[in-house]
C-alpha cells in the first residue's frame, strides 16, 4: 500500500468519526448542520483517477449514511460531487500546473479556493437537503438549511485548511 492511500484512509476515518460523533449533533438555529466530510473530495489531486474519486466519494458517503442513519442521501449526494469535482477543478487550475496539484489555499490562492469550496459545498448541500426533504412544501426551511449548512460547513472547511496550511 502506498503512503497516499494510507493518508487518505486516515483522513477518511477522521472525517467520518468527526461527522458522526461531533458535527451531527450541532444544529445551529435548528437549520444549520456542518457537513465537513465533503472536505476529502474537495482535496482530491488533479491527476487522481475519476473512478478513484467516485469510489472514495461513495465510500465516505455510505459510511456517513450508516453512522448518521440517513439512508443513501450522503452517498448519492457525495457521489454526484465526486463525479463533477475533477471537471470543476479544471476551471480553477492553470493548464500548465503540476499534474499532482491538490487544491488548497496555498496552491489556488485564498479567493479561488474559497469560491471552489463554496460552490461545491453549496451544490452538495442543495442535493443533500433536496433528497432529504423530497418535496418543496416548506420552501423557506429548505432554503435556510441549504444556506445555513453551506455557510457553517464552509467556515469549518476554511478553518481546517488554514490550520493545515501551516
Amino acid at each position: 500500500m502506498t503512503i497516499d492511500f494510507l493518508r487518505q484512509l486516515g483522513i477518511f476515518a477522521v472525517l467520518c468519526l468527526a461527522q458522526a460523533l461531533v458535527f451531527n449533533r450541532i444544529h445551529l438555529f435548528g437549520c444549520a448542520t456542518p457537513l465537513i466530510y465533503i472536505y476529502m473530495i474537495l482535496k482530491q489531486e488533479r491527476n487522481y483517477p475519476k473512478w478513484g474519486t467516485l469510489l472514495w466519494s461513495f465510500s465516505i458517503g455510505l459510511t456517513v449514511d450508516i453512522l448518521s442513519n440517513t439512508p443513501g442521501m450522503a452517498a448519492a449526494s457525495l457521489t454526484l460531487i465526486g463525479a463533477i469535482q475533477p471537471y470543476f477543478m479544471e476551471l480553477f487550475v492553470q493548464r500548465d500546473a503540476a499534474d499532482n496539484l491538490s487544491p488548497s489555499i496555498k496552491s489556488l490562492g485564498y479567493g479561488k479556493f474559497c469560491f471552489y469550496a463554496a460552490t461545491l459545498t453549496l451544490f452538495y448541500c442543495a442535493v443533500f437537503f433536496t433528497l432529504e426533504a423530497f418535496n418543496f412544501f416548506n420552501l423557506s426551511q429548505w432554503i435556510s438549511q441549504i444556506i445555513g449548512s453551506t455557510l457553517i460547513s464552509l467556515v469549518i472547511i476554511l478553518t481546517i485548511e488554514s490550520v493545515r496550511k501551516k
